[in-house]
């Protein structure tokens, strides 16, 4: 284990490094970018056969090594997660994210369940015509895993875009809100890909009420115990492991009482980041716990994009395997313009965000590591391969693609000086 954890690090501060001394991209975006470079060139030169030595195989083999003794699943979903999501949740302003509820929770619930009906729909019909056959349930699930956008990779990446604020918190609560109703949504639709009983609807229902309803009173509930611990104490250590103690015995907890752990998590977030900053730290204690934070926040960033990006190796990609992810990729967007873009469009006037915000909303939708690590998490079988390969090929195209150039698609589509839910028009 602590070789595995001194291998890790290395990679990812080198690669770090690398790409802030040479490359200059987003860190996010360019440490993956290294990674999978990395891992293309050993898997293009070792079928080429040009390795005389035998060193580039020797290392493809490493890598190979490495990454199966790393459960890239088990280690974001029931590891890096929990303290992902709190860190980000920790900087959303919940006066802002309140005046914008009904949207976020319209786009969390609503959206995402329709996404993944059209999604699933869409792959079901037009896999055959590649020659590839996968059941509709096994098309759902791909719906459900790949419609949610990544909070992760949304929060890396939209911080350095511009964005208005009202915008930034509509993409932000929605990313981190989806993300719990998209995990329960798969382990539904796997349940019943798996065993081929489908639950009822009242069945169903009550399995979503539990799991993500349960989840959010359970996040209340962590939160408020750790304001009320907070206020209790003024020194900054015991502060600052009060509130790791929180996210790694909370997620823990949740996913033993089988309660949405993610959403949790952000319910505690938020409460943390506003209620408890604002009442029970002082000005010490504040500056510690957002410097301690943050530094998680961004070193797991790193480390899982690292990850995202080496897992290139272990796909099981063939030329129609590629097209299909294409395929797929086109799919998502356009699923996301109609579920998300299009109902933003047409409600314009009483949404309250800047003209041009579903073009944001619709480009900014980002994929990342929770759905490459839930198509892990899939039964072994061609079902799984052929998941695997369209979800790893829309999450890079997604990060790549959109990640590189939502800055743009914001100066373009918004107003530059909206502030506040108010807007330039003549600059629009």
């Amino acid at each position: 284990m602590l070789d595995i954890i001194a291998i890790s690090i290395s990679m990812t501060a080198i690669l770090a490094y690398v790409n802030h001394r040479f490359i200059r991209l987003p860190t996010t975006i360019g440490v993956m970018a290294t990674s999978l470079g990395v891992s293309v060139l050993l898997v293009v030169l070792d079928g080429l056969r040009w390795d005389v030595l035998g060193f580039v195989h020797r290392l493809k083999l490493a890598e190979a090594g490495f990454l199966q003794s790393v459960d890239f699943s088990q280690l974001l979903l029931q590891g890096m997660l929990s303290l992902l999501l709190f860190a980000g949740a920790m900087h959303v302003d919940l006066a802002r994210l309140a005046n914008y509820r009904w949207h976020v929770l319209a786009l969390a619930i609503v959206s995402t369940s329709i996404s993944t009906a059209v999604i699933g729909v869409a792959m079901w019909l037009v896999l055959p015509s590649l020659g590839m056959h996968l059941s509709l349930p096994y098309c759902l699930v791909f719906g459900a895993l790949i419609s949610p956008t990544d909070p992760i990779a949304v929060m890396g990446i939209l911080r350095s875009s511009g964005a208005p604020r009202n915008l930034e918190i509509v993409i932000t609560g929605e990313s981190l809100f989806n993300d719990g109703v998209g995990v329960v949504l798969f382990s539904l639709l796997l349940a019943l890909a798996t065993s081929g009983d489908a639950p009822s609807a009242s069945k169903a229902s009550l399995i979503l009420l539990r799991e993500a309803g349960g989840g959010l009173a359970f996040g209340w509930i962590l939160g408020y115990a750790l304001y009320r611990l907070l206020a209790s104490v003024d020194q900054y250590q015991v502060e600052v492991l009060l509130t790791l103690a929180a996210v790694l015995g909370g997620y823990a907890l949740a996913r033993h009482l089988e309660l949405s752990g993610p959403l949790a998590m952000v319910i505690a977030g938020v409460m943390t980041g506003n209620r408890s900053r604002k009442q029970a730290m002082s000005e010490t204690t504040r500056h510690y716990i957002d410097m301690f934070w943050e530094l998680v926040d961004e070193i797991l960033n790193a480390f899982l994009f690292v990850l995202i990006g080496m897992q290139a190796l272990l796909v099981p990609f063939t030329s129609r395997m590629i097209l299909a992810g294409a395929l797929a990729c086109i799919i998502a967007l356009a699923a996301r313009l109609l579920t998300v873009g299009a109902p933003i469009a047409f409600l314009k006037s009483a949404t309250g965000l800047p003209r041009g915000s579903w073009v944001v909303l619709t480009w900014g939708g980002l994929r990342g590591g929770i759905s490459v690590a839930l198509a892990l998490s899939l039964p072994s079988g061609d079902a799984r391969d052929i998941t695997l390969a369209m979800t790893y090929l829309v999450v890079v195209l997604s990060i790549f693609g959109q990640g590189l150039t939502i800055g743009r698609v914001v100066r373009r589509s918004v107003c530059a000086r909206a502030i506040d839910g108010m807007t330039d028009s003549d600059r629009c």
